[in-house]
């Protein structure tokens, strides 16, 4: 069915469709009774819990940062089976983004092309919506203590305008802001869409952030797990200095990936190819995989991973599972498989 609908969507803006969708979906979990059908319709079957870092996940399968920028559509996600929401990437103020259209469809290659450019409203108005979601929960809780709760990642970034050199204050601030409403931090450093934010991969930039970072984490009472998210395109010697960062400062984990800059191994021909931005899906599959069994193997599964990159079936789950991956991410699957792509994937 989605298929079809999948067919008729895609006539239409990327943009726009993912509103309208989110939308409509927002319409129906209004109502307690339909959002309970949903729920139950959506529920997989293999809804094992997974605990890391003292955390119970509901399952392996999480929605990748960039979907719910600004933590509006929790429990929409959560009704369709996702064991974690990340939300972002939030930056200390609000801003737009880059110009629209800034998403561009690849069917041929199941794949996406984003520069969307963090866009999002600044992290004081998505802790707002955090407070009312942790309230709402609460109240659920209360009423039925055996339900594992959805748990939230929280991206972080630097604004467009804030210099390199001072990126630190901005990831600072908003681990600050959003300490106490999320589960675990993601700092991102590897967008391809914020002019000059890659530089901050470089184990110097990356040092200065991440100790920072964890001085202040271990001064909580209860500190969060700080992860680090890395792009495809880093050399071996740049993936190396990395783990050795992770390693000597004791971050609790990695992401990988985030999108790609290259466009080698595509079927699509059109000039939908150009268009600069960060490749998603199936095209970063292989690298994505890759990446997470090096890391896996060189750590002695050490750093624990949440892998990212060309999920679409239960199979692809499985491959990044036994390459050493202890969490997974969908993002672009979502689109092209649909709202029971928690479900299907989990059938292994």
């Amino acid at each position: 069915m989605y298929q079809l609908i999948r067919k008729f969507l895609f006539n239409f803006d990327a943009e726009k469709v993912h509103h309208f969708s989110m939308s409509a979906l927002k319409l129906i979990c209004q109502w307690s009774l339909t959002r309970k059908w949903l729920t139950a319709w959506m529920k997989p079957l293999n809804n094992k819990v997974v605990k890391i870092w003292g955390i119970e996940f509901p399952n392996v399968v999480g929605l990748a940062a960039g979907f719910d920028k600004n933590a509006s559509y929790l429990r929409e996600l959560q009704a369709l089976g996702f064991g974690a929401v990340e939300i972002g990437t939030v930056t200390p103020l609000g801003q737009p983004g880059n110009e629209k259209p800034r998403i561009f469809r690849l069917p041929k290659d199941k794949a996406l092309i984003n520069r969307m450019g963090f866009n999002n409203e600044g992290v004081k108005a998505v802790v707002a919506r955090l407070k009312d979601w942790r309230a709402e929960q609460e109240s659920i809780n209360s009423k039925n203590r055996s339900q594992i709760k959805l748990i939230i990642g929280g991206n972080i970034g630097k604004n467009k305008v804030t210099p390199n050199e001072e990126a630190w204050r901005d990831y600072e601030i908003c681990f600050r802001e959003l300490f106490e409403y999320v589960d675990y931090f993601v700092v991102n450093v590897s967008s391809p869409n914020t002019p000059g934010l890659r530089e901050l991969q470089e184990k110097d930039a990356l040092r200065k952030i991440l100790s920072h970072l964890q001085t202040i984490n271990k001064q909580q009472h209860h500190p969060k797990p700080i992860l680090l998210k890395i792009a495809p395109d880093l050399t071996v010697s740049q993936v190396d200095d990395v783990i050795d960062l992770a390693m000597e400062i004791h971050l609790d984990g990695l992401v990988a990936s985030n999108t790609t800059i290259s466009r080698e191994g595509l079927i699509t021909t059109e000039n939908v190819v150009k268009e600069t931005g960060g490749l998603s899906g199936l095209p970063v599959q292989q690298r994505s995989t890759e990446l997470v069994r090096y890391i896996h193997q060189k750590t002695n599964g050490q750093i624990p991973i949440i892998a990212s990159g060309g999920i679409f079936t239960a199979a692809d789950v499985k491959a990044k599972l036994d390459a050493g991956a202890s969490l997974i991410q969908v993002w672009t699957g979502f689109i092209y498989e649909g709202p029971g792509i928690v479900g299907k994937v989990l059938r292994f």
